[in-house]
């Protein structure tokens, strides 16, 4: 039987929200009939994706993102970056030429904010562009240290690298797997909230 992580983390009130980001707000309608519910949030809201355009005024946005980087087979590796800061020499013995990364931190599995959350530094942003890294995922608040100047992000989106934030890798192991990673569809949008799901290489996620 294929086993299928939805490494997404739930869209609720009191989820982690970065630092001068909008707090995301549900309010429930009923008429009697049926039900509907009004939602006020961040296109960075919960575990999202960061286009191009995020950044850079010309990058491309989240709607204009290639499938290609979106869906397929990807490695998981675990850096908890305990010093606060992942290294291009702690990535580089573990990446295995993957064009699609996501790495698990010593956040994974973290309910609220803690602005020492493990994140890239610009060499490691520069080595995964050398490698020709299509995609790379984080469990932590961001891909770049809290207070950052948005070098990393600059790095990697420059190159065309998209960024997908504040996965939920508690349940899943280092390792090969088949991932799917579905943004909203947000017109010229700069990011969006998206569904990532990982399923083990070599199988059938329909089970059919």
């Amino acid at each position: 039987m294929t086993r299928i992580y939805d490494i997404t983390r739930p869209l609720a009130p009191g989820i982690i929200v970065y630092p001068g980001d909008t707090v995301p707000r549900f309010r429930q309608e009923d008429n009697g009939q049926y039900r509907t519910t009004e939602m006020v949030m961040s296109s960075h809201s919960g575990t999202h994706i960061d286009a191009p355009a995020h950044y850079l005024a010309s990058g491309r946005t989240v709607d204009a993102i290639p499938f290609a980087a979106l869906m397929g087979r990807c490695r998981v590796i675990d850096c908890p970056g305990s010093g606060g800061m992942i290294t291009a020499r702690e990535l580089g013995k573990k990446t295995g030429g993957a064009d699609k990364i996501l790495i698990k931190t010593s956040f994974s599995g973290k309910q609220e904010f803690d602005e020492q959350f493990p994140a890239l530094s610009p060499d490691a942003a520069h080595y995964l562009a050398r490698e020709g890294v299509a995609c790379v995922g984080t469990d932590a608040p961001s891909i770049e240290r809290h207070g950052g100047s948005g070098e990393v992000h600059r790095i990697l989106l420059s190159q065309g690298i998209v960024i997908i934030e504040l996965l939920d890798l508690s349940d899943v192991e280092e390792g090969v797997y088949r991932m799917v990673a579905l943004p909203l569809r947000l017109r010229g949008g700069d990011g969006a909230p998206c569904r990532v799901i990982l399923f083990e290489e070599g199988t059938n996620p329909l089970g059919d």
